[in-house]
C-alpha cells in the first residue's frame, strides 16, 4: 500500500506537535516508519488519507466496541450538540447515564464523571488515600492507569520494593509512595504488604491487563487481592478503563465474580468521546466534594456531548447482551484461525485471550506479567505489523497493546485478516 499523504501530513505535523502526535504510541516509534493518518472509519473499517481500506483492530483503543460510527451513537451526539455543547452546569442526561451505569455493574451505588481514565485513576486513588488516610499505593509492572505521576514508576530487577520515576518530572517523593508488585504473583504483593503494615492505602490494577498485550489474571489471583485487601483495610481499584463494559456488561467485576471498592471507566462508557468516570459504593463516594473534604473538579466534567455518546452506547449494550457472546465468538474465531496458522509455518508463538480481547506474543513461553512479555521477540513483531498493515489489516503498532475486537467485524473480515497472517507468516 502507497501511504505518501500520510508521511506528508507526519513530516507537517511534526513541526507543531511534539513528535507529530498527541500520544506517543501512534508514532511508530516501536515498530518503525510513519504513522498512518485516518480520514475517516464506518464499521469495521478505517479509511486513511491516501484511499486505503484498512480492517481495524484497535477501535480507537477500545471504546468502538460496536464498530465506527455508529448510527444511534453519532445520531445522539448531533442531536445534543444542536442544543448547545458544554454549559458547565448540571444536566439531566448527566443522571440517567449515571442511573444505568450503576445499574449495569455490580457493587456501586454512585458514579462521578470525568474526562479521561487518566483523570479517572489519579481520583480514584486520591479518594482512596482521604478515605483510609494512609498514603502508599500498590501497582503493578506493566499495568497503565494513565500519565498521573504515581503511576509513571517503573519495577526494578530482583526483589520489586520502591519504585523509581521512569519519566522526567516524576519526583522521588511520589516514586516512593509507589509500590511496584509483579502482576499474577500473589506472594509478591503479599511481601510488600507485610513490610509496608498499616501504610498502603489501595491496591490499583487492570484486572485484565491491556498493557502489555492482553493477559488475563490467573485463577485465584484476584480473589487473593480481595482477601489480602480485606485483612489490612486496604482499597481494591479495578482500572476497567478498557474492560468496562467491554467483557461483560458489569465488566470484570462480574465476568469474574471478584468485587473491588472502587472501579474507574473510560472507552466504551463515552462512546468513542473523552469520557473517564469513577465508581464505588456509598460511603467511599460520599467523602468527594462538596459532600466530603477530598476534591476534585472539571470543567467539562459531565460534557452533554459526551454525556450523549454513552448514554447511547450503554442503553444498546443494556438492552442487548447477546452482542457480547456474538463479539466473544467472533475473537475465538481469529484465535483458533490465527493460531492454525502460526503453529502451520512453525512460528514460535504465545496467544492470550479474554472476551474481545486478543494479543499475539512472539514467545515460547506462557506470557502471564511484563518480565514474561517483554521477552517476546520484537523484531518478529515489527516484521509482523507491518505485514499485516501491507495486507490492509491494522493491529496495535506495539506489542505491548491488546487488539480489541469490535462487534462490526464480519466472519468475511475475520477470514481475510487470517488470510493476511498467512501471507505475513511467509517472511516472518
Amino acid at each position: 500500500m502507497i501511504y505518501k499523504r500520510s508521511s506528508a501530513l507526519f513530516a507537517e505535523a511534526q513541526k507543531v506537535i511534539p513528535g507529530g502526535v498527541n500520544s506517543p504510541v501512534r508514532a511508530f516509534k516501536a515498530v518503525g516508519g510513519d504513522p498512518i493518518f485516518v480520514k475517516e472509519a464506518k464499521g469495521a473499517y478505517l479509511y486513511d488519507e491516501d484511499g486505503n481500506r484498512l480492517i481495524d483492530y484497535i477501535n480507537s483503543w477500545g471504546p468502538m466496541i460496536l464498530g465506527h460510527a455508529h448510527p444511534p451513537v453519532v445520531n445522539a451526539v448531533i442531536e445534543k450538540a444542536r442544543k448547545g455543547t458544554s454549559f458547565g452546569m448540571p444536566t439531566e442526561i448527566e443522571t440517567k447515564i449515571a442511573e444505568l451505569a450503576v445499574s449495569m455493574v455490580p457493587n456501586i451505588d454512585k458514579i462521578r464523571f470525568v474526562n479521561s481514565g487518566t483523570e479517572a485513576c489519579m481520583s480514584a486513588v486520591r479518594l482512596a488515600r482521604g478515605f483510609t488516610k494512609k498514603d502508599k499505593i500498590i501497582k503493578f509492572a506493566g499495568c497503565y492507569h494513565g500519565h498521573s505521576d504515581s503511576f509513571l514508576i517503573q519495577a526494578g530487577s530482583g526483589a520489586v520494593t520502591f519504585g523509581s520515576p521512569n519519566s522526567p518530572g516524576v519526583t522521588e517523593g511520589t516514586a516512593k509512595d509507589t509500590l511496584l508488585a509483579r502482576y499474577n504473583d500473589l506472594e509478591n504483593v503479599e511481601s510488600i504488604i507485610k513490610s509496608n503494615k498499616g501504610e498502603i492505602a489501595c491496591i490499583i490494577i487492570e484486572p485484565v491487563a491491556g498493557n502489555m498485550g492482553c493477559i488475563p489474571p490467573v485463577k485465584g489471583f484476584l480473589e487473593g487481592l480481595r482477601s489480602l485487601c480485606d485483612a489490612h483495610n486496604i482499597l481494591l481499584i479495578f482500572d476497567e478503563v478498557m474492560t468496562g463494559f467491554r467483557l461483560a456488561k458489569g465488566g470484570v467485576q462480574e465476568l469474574l465474580g471478584v468485587d473491588a471498592d472502587i472501579v474507574t471507566f473510560g472507552k466504551v462508557i463515552g462512546g468513542g468521546l473523552p469520557v473517564g468516570a469513577f465508581a464505588a459504593r456509598e460511603e467511599i463516594m460520599n467523602h468527594l466534594a462538596p459532600l466530603g473534604p477530598v476534591y476534585q473538579a472539571g470543567t467539562l466534567s459531565g460534557n452533554p456531548l459526551a454525556m450523549a455518546a454513552g448514554l447511547a452506547m450503554l442503553t444498546e449494550l443494556n438492552d442487548n447482551a447477546e452482542i457480547f457472546n456474538s463479539i466473544d465468538k467472533k475473537t475465538e474465531y481469529l484465535h483458533k484461525g490465527i493460531q492454525k496458522v502460526l503453529e502451520d509455518k512453525n512460528i514460535i508463538h504465545t496467544i492470550n485471550r479474554i472476551g474481545s480481547m486478543i494479543s499475539v506474543h512472539f514467545s515460547e513461553n506462557p506470557v502471564v506479567d511484563f518480565e514474561s512479555a517483554a521477552e517476546g521477540n520484537n523484531e518478529i513483531f515489527k516484521k509482523f505489523f507491518h505485514g499485516m498493515l501491507d495486507q490492509g489489516v491494522y493491529i496495535a503498532p506495539s506489542a505491548f497493546e491488546t487488539w480489541f475486537i469490535t462487534e462490526a467485524l464480519t466472519y468475511e473480515d475475520l477470514d481475510e485478516t487470517i488470510k493476511a497472517v498467512s501471507i505475513t507468516a511467509k517472511n516472518l
